[in-house]
């Protein structure tokens, strides 16, 4: 029995995201083949864009955290998740689902922030060229990136100090296949009213905070681009804007899908299959999304290929 919180749970049993056998096998090898597609294309971002001198730019300056941030957060939930489909027995303990929970929540608070973030930079890019490279310094950008990863250990402190204090009894199963906040709270046996407050407040902040300024920064940006006369002129525009806005779209629209549903058993059930595209498929997408659609990454990518080969 923990003395710290008063629970009598030492362990708990993950779901997984299925209990039939015969799929255990196949999801073992299709998500260690998108976590060794995770790892190759964020890593591989980072090591171009640190290599490539033309693109130390305030936007690739953020890809590369963006891809940081991708990379970490696959690792906190596909290990775990991986060695689940081989186990007997889906088990974590108490430390072990507390601390997961704490740096899942750092990384996809981070992820909003992000996005926000670079979409604040193709709004200046694109509204305002004749001062972004001094609304964009690079101080700028690290005070940015910097603000970003804050209120990412701000959100998760709040959110993990609160769930130490909750109770838990007799439930140790968690319908999911990491130690998430929601399923966490369904497991309570006494009040999470202060859990709720704390979720309440966060939300509105790391969620309606970033989508609001990425809807604002692409009203300014889409209303920029229409005033350009030239075909051509939009198209280069627009280029510029459709990666990110491929990435936000996913991001944004499976977390949605996962918590802005009513709870229920067929909700949460329902909501695994969404989370696993924001927690898993989204941090392999990215980096193939910003180098597939991407001529400076590809440019990039093809003089260091001619540089080392040559």
């Amino acid at each position: 029995m923990r003395t710290g919180n008063h629970s009598t749970v030492t362990v708990f049993i993950l779901a997984g995201l299925t209990d039939a056998p015969k799929l255990q096998l196949f999801l073992f090898f299709l998500f260690l083949g998108i976590y060794a597609v995770t790892m190759v294309g964020n890593l591989g971002m980072i090591t171009l864009i640190l290599l490539s001198s033309h693109l130390h730019t305030p936007m690739y300056f953020f890809l590369c955290s963006l891809s940081f941030i991708d990379l970490c957060h696959s690792t906190v939930i596909t290990p775990k998740m991986l060695v689940n489909f081989v186990a007997v027995k889906n088990i974590i303990s108490y430390p072990e689902c507390m601390t997961q929970l704490y740096f899942f929540l750092i990384f996809v608070i981070s992820e909003c922030h992000m996005l926000a973030a670079m979409a604040y930079d193709r709004y200046v890019a694109i509204c305002n060229p004749l001062l972004y490279n001094a609304m964009m310094s690079y101080q700028v950008c690290f005070w940015m990136i910097f603000g970003v990863y804050g209120v990412g250990l701000i959100g998760a402190t709040a959110h993990t100090v609160c769930m130490l204090r909750v109770h838990f009894c007799k439930a140790d199963v968690i319908n999911h296949y990491f130690c998430d906040l929601f399923p966490l709270l369904e497991l309570s046996c006494s009040s999470i009213f202060i859990n709720e407050v704390v979720v309440l407040c966060f939300s509105a902040f790391n969620i309606l905070f970033p989508t609001l300024s990425i809807l604002s920064s692409y009203i300014f940006i889409i209303t920029s681009i229409l005033r350009i006369k030239s075909t051509e002129g939009r198209s280069k525009a627009f280029s510029t804007c459709s990666s990110h806005m491929s990435a936000v779209a996913v991001f944004f629209g499976s977390a949605a899908f996962m918590y802005l549903q009513p709870s229920s058993v067929s909700s949460m059930d329902q909501g695994k299959v969404s989370s696993v595209f924001y927690t898993i498929v989204v941090p392999m997408l990215n980096p193939l999304i910003y180098s597939l659609r991407n001529k400076d990454v590809k440019f990039a990518l093809k003089k260091l290929y001619e540089k080392k080969f040559s």
